[in-house]
């Protein structure tokens, strides 16, 4: 059964038999061997997942499985582009395996656990190793996550749900956002929901409607936070 998070992602267990036939897709696709032999031709050009193997088709490539005993693969379908970055070669982490049978047994019960689906795609990614080989990063679009939490403040958000979003592992977004922010996430995170309610106190909203709309407890602990900062 598939299920899909914000980012846009469905996660399922798939088998494979007999060919279906060549397509090709708009969003990334992600398989993870976790049984048999999958042959998989790409764009013309032959690749073999195995057990604890894996491989990113890319959007637009033409692409044909088969696997003649019959194979079963993890199968992450996502539109987020960091995994271009993961595209043409194969996975680093030998954890891959136990990682993927995991998440397995995760999307085949009757109720998935929440958590453990909401991450698959920054632990996914995270075990294919380096991002970029020459030691480049992608750069993280700061104002489009600000917009993502600030359209959140009623939700408890957590480093990991921003790392989910940015496609990254907890540790490695708190990493990137001391380097390119000059503080920790959950500071970053405070000072989003304190900016927006500066800005909607600026154009005249009270105070309880502010804080209302930001996520503090009360007006008063919204009135405390501007005094502090």
């Amino acid at each position: 059964m598939p299920t899909r998070d914000p980012s846009s992602t469905a996660l399922s267990l798939r088998r494979y038999g007999a060919s279906r036939g060549s397509h090709a897709h708009e969003h990334f696709q992600v398989l993870v061997g976790l049984d048999g032999v999958l042959e998989l031709e790409v764009e013309g050009r032959g690749r073999r997942v195995g057990a604890g193997e894996g491989w990113v088709v890319t959007p637009g490539e033409r692409h044909d499985f088969e696997s003649r005993t019959g194979s079963r693969c993890l199968v992450l379908d996502t539109t987020q582009d960091l995994w271009a970055q993961c595209a043409g070669r194969t996975p680093m982490a030998p954890q891959l395996l136990s990682l993927a049978r995991f998440l397995a047994r995760c999307v085949t019960q009757a109720s998935p656990p929440a958590a453990a689906l909401h991450h698959a795609p920054a632990l996914l990614l995270e075990a294919w190793g380096p991002q970029v080989p020459n030691g480049r990063r992608r750069a993280i679009d700061w104002p489009a996550l600000a917009a993502w939490a600030q359209a959140r403040w009623h939700q408890p958000l957590s480093v990991a749900d921003l790392a989910a979003v940015a496609c990254l592992s907890p540790s490695q977004f708190a990493q990137r956002c001391r380097d390119e922010q000059g503080m920790g996430a959950m500071q970053w995170l405070r000072s989003q929901r304190l900016l927006q309610a500066r800005q909607l106190r600026t154009g005249g909203m009270s105070v309880a409607e502010t804080a209302r709309r930001t996520g503090y407890r009360s007006p008063s602990a919204l009135t405390a936070a501007l005094r502090r900062n």
